[in-house]
Formats: structure tokens, sequence, C-alpha cells
């Protein structure tokens, strides 16, 4: 019985995982109002290794629809500029020769509806990596079965796995609902 609980526990940190990395996906999707959040997992290139634009320079948020980007280093002014750039924000920086400011337009309903359906998307990505965990929780489980473990056992941890499973589901769309009523509210 430890194995199966074994499987189970690493199972439930998978799909713990997966709600992690789409909390963080979603916070790149801005609803209009300016964060710094947005601009995580940006990279650029510093010195010939891939830094984050975080770790190369301070951002701030001085008013509700901007971002403003003070790099470490003037140099490095075009690396920024270019990561934004080839991100897909659509946002335009601009440069002062002090600060690159980031203005963040008011959301059209188009937008809206264009990042909602990116949402989906990342949504879409959580629930087959959940999915993907449980097939792999009940796999390694399945072949307990040739270790000489009892099948009401086996069959009591794909079970517990499959509830594990269904509130991980219904957390991501409760995550969804939250974020698609973010997004449309004007």
């Amino acid at each position: 019985m430890e194995e199966i609980e074994f499987y189970i526990d690493a199972s439930q940190e998978t799909m713990e995982g997966a709600i992690k990395h789409l909390n963080i996906e979603l916070s790149k999707i801005r609803a209009g109002k300016a964060s710094t959040s947005m601009l995580e997992g940006l990279m650029i290139d510093y010195y010939g290794m891939p830094t984050p634009i975080t770790g190369a320079a301070s951002i701030t948020t001085p008013d509700a629809r901007t971002i403003a980007i003070k790099p470490f280093e003037k140099g490095i002014f075009g690396e920024i500029e270019k990561a934004i750039r080839n991100s897909n924000l659509g946002l335009n920086p601009m440069n002062d020769g002090e600060l690159i400011r980031l203005s963040i337009p008011p959301m059209t309903e188009e937008r809206r509806r264009d990042l909602v359906k990116r949402a989906k998307q990342e949504i879409e990505v959580a629930k087959i990596n959940i999915r993907n965990a449980r097939q792999d929780g009940n796999n390694s489980i399945k072949k307990l079965k040739g270790d000489g473990v009892a099948e009401d056992d086996i069959k009591f941890g794909e079970e517990k796995i499959q509830k594990m499973t269904d509130g991980f589901i219904a957390k991501i769309d409760q995550i969804f609902t939250e974020k698609e009523k973010d997004i449309m509210s004007v």
C-alpha cells in the first residue's frame, strides 16, 4: 500500500505544479491594467547569457496604464526593447534614454475576446497536464500488480487519483471563470 501512496503523492505534486504553471501563464494575460508580471519570462541576451528582464532592470508601474523599465546598464536598452517587440504582448516600448515606458492601451471588445481565447488555450494545456499526471499515476500503480499488490489496493489507488483529478479539473475551471470575468469586465 505504501507504493500506491507514493504514486498518488507523486501525481498530486505534478497536478499542483500544473496549477502553479497555469497561474503564472494567466498572470501574463493582461486585463487592461499594467502589471510587472506581464514581463515575467521575457528573456534578453545579457553578456551572452539568456537573462530574464527582471534580472537586468527594475520594473515598476507608476500608474494603471504604464510600465516603467529602468535597465541596470544603458547598454541593454536595445535588447530589452527587442525582447518586448518580439513577445506577443502587443506593446510598443518608448525609450527616453533613462527609462523604457510601455503604455497599456485601453482594451477593445475584440482584444478582450482574443485574450479569453488565449486563456482558454492555457486552461486546456493545464487540463492535459492534469490528465497526463493521472495516466502516469495509474500506469505506475497498474505495474504494481506484477509485484503482488492486491487488486483492491490498485483499484483504491486508481479511484483516489481519479478523485484528485476531478478536484484539480474543477479548480482549473474555477480559475478560468475568474480570469474570464476579469478580462471581460470593463
